[in-house]
This record gives C-alpha cells, sequence and structure tokens, in this order.
C-alpha cells in the first residue's frame, strides 16, 4: 500500500492552526488548508518515521527494493518478503566477503536457501615462506558444489547466475547442483 492511499490520514500539523488570527474563522481559508493538509500529510507521516523507513527489517514492502538498490543488495519479488528483508540487512557484510569462498556459501545461502561447498583457489597460489621455492600449480578451476538445505530444489541457473556475480571476473569455476550433501572423499 502506498502511504498516499491511506484515506483520513491526518495531518499532525494542521496549517489551518497555524494561520494567523485574522483566517482563524474564515470558512474558506480552513477549507483550502485542510484540502493541504490531506496532500501534505502523507509526506508529513513519511518523514516523521523516516528512521522506519531506512529499517529494512520494518520498512513498508512497496520501499524494499528502492533500499535493496541503496545498499547493492539482490532483491528478487519472488522471494518471500522475510528473505527479501535478510537479503538487504546482510547486504554489507556480504559485500565485505565478496568474492572469497566465505561470501559465496553466505549468498548461496540467502539466495537460493541452499548450502554450498566451494573447492579450488580459482588458480591462485601463494608461500608463506619468503625465498621458497614456488608451490605447485594449483588446478584453475573452482568447483561450486550446491544442494538443498530444505526440501526445496535448487535452481543450477539462478546458482550458476550468483556464482558467476560473485567470483572474481578472472576466475574460471564449475557448479554441480546435488541432491544431497556432497560424500566425504576418501570414505
Amino acid at each position: 500500500m502506498s502511504r498516499a492511499a491511506i484515506p483520513g490520514l491526518p495531518s499532525r500539523h494542521p496549517i489551518g492552526g497555524q494561520l494567523p488570527a485574522l483566517y482563524a474563522d474564515d470558512d474558506f481559508a480552513q477549507r483550502f488548508t485542510a484540502g493541504l493538509d490531506t496532500v501534505l500529510a502523507p509526506v508529513f507521516s513519511t518523514l516523521d518515521n523516516l528512521p522506519a523507513y531506512l529499517d529494512p527489517r520494518v520498512t513498508p514492502v512497496d520501499f524494499l527494493a528502492w533500499l535493496a538498490s541503496w545498499v547493492g543488495a539482490s532483491d528478487d519479488s519472488r522471494w518471500p518478503v522475510e528473505r527479501r528483508r535478510e537479503a538487504v540487512v546482510r547486504a554489507v557484510h556480504l559485500h565485505r566477503w565478496r568474492g572469497t569462498r566465505r561470501g559465496l556459501v553466505e549468498a548461496l545461502g540467502l539466495a537460493l536457501g541452499a548450502r554450498a561447498e566451494v573447492t579450488g583457489d580459482g588458480g591462485a597460489v601463494w608461500s608463506d615462506t619468503a625465498g621458497s621455492a614456488l608451490p605447485p600449480e594449483p588446478p584453475a578451476e573452482v568447483l561450486v558444489r550446491v544442494w538443498p538445505a530444505g526440501g526445496t530444489p535448487v535452481d543450477a541457473d539462478r546458482a550458476h547466475e550468483i556464482v558467476r556475480a560473485m567470483c572474481p571476473v578472472h576466475t574460471a569455476f564449475r557448479v554441480e547442483v546435488l541432491s544431497g550433501p556432497p560424500a566425504e572423499e576418501g570414505n
């Protein structure tokens, strides 16, 4: 519901009561300013409640997409409202971890309600010891395995989109959608 569509919303600051005494008893001036009060009441209500508009946990649903755009959060109107709110709440945290395993796993969990496992370093390798021999060449591909955390199946195309958006641009990756958690290697 839009704030302007609330019928009979009273103004906390009626203009008619702020007019000079000369107009206090003027019927036309009072009716004219009452019309302005009707138009301005939603504006005053919005400004009076501005902190609530900026809090994604309580902001009106029709304001949520705009708020998500402010913080670069994913906002999919097909998601339940609570998941959309959570995406905005966690946006800064997720941006902090963007391009990392942790960020990728958290983003997949939030967007898809899925679990994920990331293996490989995307061709990046380093050594903690100065002057040592170069480490062996790592696999150039990152493997991302995704499986449902609950009963909802994982959308493979959406998982691929999220991984592409969250991985560094130079990183090659492969996404596998599994029906359940991967089996422990070596068993």
